[in-house]
């Protein structure tokens, strides 16, 4: 059997619905998935643990991606540490191992289309109004509305405004906004988007 790849990177800003839709265009596809985020949430919280950030993520291995990386410290420091450079180089060459493995694989993070795959046969940029990912975050969490909306805002403004690989949709990305779409009818979008190239990658 000949064998081949195909990457499908798919990016945006937290709670806009990319993990759900890489997770549910990964299994129409059966596609490989790698949600990069878990990469610096990783890191981030062995650096909450008093690990030097750049050493961690050197030192990263399967077992880090175990256990509950949702909690919000972890990903405030996830967000911190996705701005240091050395960080990031040290986890690049592992994504895009991941990215050309044979079958195919789909990847989501914020750089995916821009940094780690430029050349990915398929970029979707999924996005929501920052009202709408506060009270999506809201309802998971519990918290305050108010306090989880400006989190949202402080932690768009810090990934797109980072000198290393800001947050910012792939010239050539397939802009997806579920502001107002029931994730049923984000994920057909998204599947609809992939679908021409995959029967032509096929």
């Amino acid at each position: 059997m000949t064998s081949f790849s195909f990457t499908v990177a798919i990016d945006g800003p937290a709670a806009a619905g990319k993990g759900t839709i890489s997770r549910a265009v990964a299994e129409h596809f059966g596609l490989a998935h790698l949600d990069t985020g878990l990469l610096y949430r990783a890191v981030g919280r062995r650096m909450l643990a008093g690990e030097d950030a750049v050493a961690a993520a050197e030192a990263l291995g399967a077992d880090d991606l175990e256990g509950d990386l949702r909690q919000p410290q972890i990903a405030d420091a996830a967000s911190r540490v996705a701005a240091i450079p050395e960080v990031r180089a040290a986890l690049v060459a592992f994504q895009r191992r991941f990215a050309r493995r044979d079958g195919g694989a789909v990847l989501d993070g914020r750089d995916i289309g821009t940094v780690i795959c430029p050349e990915a046969e398929v970029k979707l940029y999924v996005t929501a109004s920052p009202e709408v990912r506060a009270g999506r975050r809201q309802a998971e969490e519990g918290r305050d509305y108010a306090d989880v909306l400006a989190d949202v805002l402080a932690r768009d403004r810090r990934d797109s405004e980072r000198t290393t690989a800001p947050l910012k949709p792939a010239e050539d990305a397939v802009l997806l906004d579920t502001s107002d779409l029931a994730i049923d009818a984000a994920v057909s979008r998204a599947i609809a988007a992939i679908e021409s190239k995959w029967k032509g990658r096929k």
